[in-house]
């Protein structure tokens, strides 16, 4: 299982969504939603860029969640995207020692 898939399947998985119902809301055709997304998560086949732009942005994650390799570093970019833009100011601050 690809990086790409697994976190994929994860997102679906934690947006309670089913394969059919991710690729219906991401424009893909209702008698091939099901099995593209199948496709996908398997690393049967690999989902265009732009598709993985579509399926972050209905599932609110960043796109480039879906292709960090380590699982911290996934949850921290998740959370950084939640964040409002003072949260994310502050936060930079912070890391670089500045004060607020």
């Amino acid at each position: 299982m690809s990086t790409l898939s697994k976190r994929l399947k994860e997102a679906r998985l934690q947006a309670k969504l089913s394969q059919e119902q991710l690729g219906l809301k991401i424009g893909l055709e209702p008698e091939s939603a099901s099995a593209r997304m199948n496709r996908y998560e398997l690393a049967k086949r690999a989902p265009a860029f732009e598709l993985i732009e579509r399926i972050a942005a209905v599932l609110d994650l960043p796109v480039a969640y879906f292709y960090a390799v380590n699982d911290d570093e996934a949850q921290l970019l998740v959370r950084f995207h939640k964040l409002n833009a003072v949260k994310r100011k502050e936060l930079l601050n912070f890391i670089d020692g500045k004060s607020a």
